[in-house]
């Protein structure tokens, strides 16, 4: 393997930056990963717990706001819910920014692009008004801790999330046979989505060795994972449905339900086989290509399959193997990291990222991403956002890219770059022909920025 410092910014990290220099080896990316979490120390998010809290009390405006309808008192409760939205979304933006921030200061990159790599894996996102707002704190608390540590701790971190259990439908689920079932007749019985989703999307894969009687085996065994507005998650045993469950040839349980067993459960699934060729295979197409080399999937799943899942001998696995080093740029970027490695290649000022009002924050950094085809914290189900190319190189998609390379740069930017030093910055040694003369060529220096922005050059890693 020969390590190229501009390769490695771009494939693995967050885009090269004027200010910051690209990381000298290996050794020191993996370094910064087991280090302090600097960014989010410095551009804060708030805790899940903190934003859970936060929801509750939308719930609560929004109830009282409903039981004065009709009433003297509806104005007063009418204006109180609308200013906490109001406030509350002001938030959420300003999350946003924090996380574009890390992106646009960061020595440690890699981290930054794990982060959003395993926050899509374990897709989680709220469906009614007072959980819309929690995908972010949800991927700074079960997310980010977990990055350099083990993988099924990540598991369980996830799928005990108040925000999964009621992305994919589990707090409702009871055993038929459970304590509840029995005594609530309207209960919606057994949901299998939860544990559907961990075999295919989060552990085995969807062409993993197991069936449907595994689902739900491994449904009935998930009944009792749920979380209540007040307490976040709560193991609940009269939902549970009593007796032993087998999963993959295991049994769990047996006796009283407990929360025990589900993790067993869990630990054993992130540590089959199959989920470590599957962790592999999504690892490689993240950051290398649509369509790995078997000799980079088989480096990566044996690593992962002979260390239990600990995930940092599997990132030094995929940082030494030769076919993550092939110099030709490949994979698109989805359109956060092409909008956050262009806004770090143009080197915002923190004062001027800072000042952003929420309304420009929603213009020119977040509806853009939607009209590139990603929904900021939305996707379009369980398995995550795309990572075939041809999902972000639509007609439309293109057209969404161009547009924001062209007009927001010098919104953002008042002093632009020279835009023949602009292509050397944001590009280094990949700064093709091509590149340099369109950017010398262009008419304009904010036309020069976009071209250089637009180019199949840059919007590749």
């Amino acid at each position: 393997m020969r390590f190229d410092s501009d390769l490695a910014e771009i494939r693995f990290g967050a885009g090269l930056s004027p200010r910051l220099q690209p990381p000298d080896s290996a050794e020191q990316m993996l370094s910064r990963l087991q280090g302090r979490d600097l960014m989010a120390e410095r551009f804060p998010v708030s805790s899940f717990d903190d934003a859970f809290e936060a929801a509750r009390e939308f719930r609560q405006l929004a109830r009282a706001r409903r039981k004065q309808r009709g009433l003297p008192g509806y104005k007063a409760a009418d204006d109180a819910f609308k200013s906490y939205r109001r406030q509350r979304n002001e938030t959420w933006l300003g999350w946003h920014r924090q996380r574009l921030q890390r992106h646009v200061l960061t020595k440690d990159g890699f981290r930054e692009r794990l982060a959003l790599f395993w926050a899509d894996h374990f897709t989680a996102q709220g469906k009614s008004g007072p959980m819309r707002a929690l995908a972010g704190p949800y991927a700074e608390t079960v997310i980010r801790p977990h990055l350099a540590g083990r993988f099924e701790d990540m598991l369980i971190a996830a799928v005990t999330s108040p925000l999964m259990l009621h992305y994919l439908d589990q707090n409702r689920s009871a055993g038929p046979d459970s304590r509840a079932a029995q005594r609530r007749k309207r209960l919606r019985g057994l949901n299998e989505n939860l544990a559907r989703e961990v075999l295919e999307l989060h552990t085995l894969g969807v062409d993993g060795p197991y069936s449907q009687t595994d689902v739900r085996q491994l449904a009935e065994l998930f009944t009792g994972l749920t979380s209540s507005g007040e307490q976040g998650f709560v193991y609940r045993r009269g939902m549970a449905e009593p007796g032993s469950e087998t999963v993959l040839g295991e049994t769990y349980g047996g006796g009283k339900p407990s929360l025990k067993q589900v993790l067993a459960a869990l630990r054993d699934l992130a540590r089959h086989p199959a989920t470590a060729r599957h962790i592999a295979w999504k690892l490689a197409v993240h950051f290398v290509s649509d369509t790995p080399a078997p000799a980079l999937v088989a480096h990566l799943a044996a690593r992962f399959e002979e260390t239990g899942g600990a995930l940092m001998p599997v990132y030094t696995a995929l940082l030494e193997h030769p076919e993550a080093w092939q110099p030709a740029l490949g994979n698109v970027k989805p359109p956060f990291d092409y909008v956050a490695s262009a806004c770090r290649a143009l080197n915002l000022p923190d004062a001027r990222m800072a000042a952003l009002r929420p309304g420009q924050i929603r213009r020119l950094l977040l509806r853009p991403l939607a009209q590139m085809g990603q929904r900021w914290e939305f996707s379009g189900g369980p398995d995550g956002w795309a990572e075939e190319d041809e999902a972000w190189i639509t007609p439309q998609a293109l057209a969404a890219r161009l547009q924001w390379a062209m007009a927001v740069p010098q919104r953002l930017q008042k002093a632009l770059p020279d835009p023949r030093d602009f292509a050397r910055t944001a590009l280094g040694g990949f700064a093709n022909e091509r590149v340099q003369f369109a950017a010398s060529a262009a008419e304009t220096g904010a036309e020069g920025i976009g071209l250089v922005l637009a180019s199949p050059a840059f919007q590749r890693r």
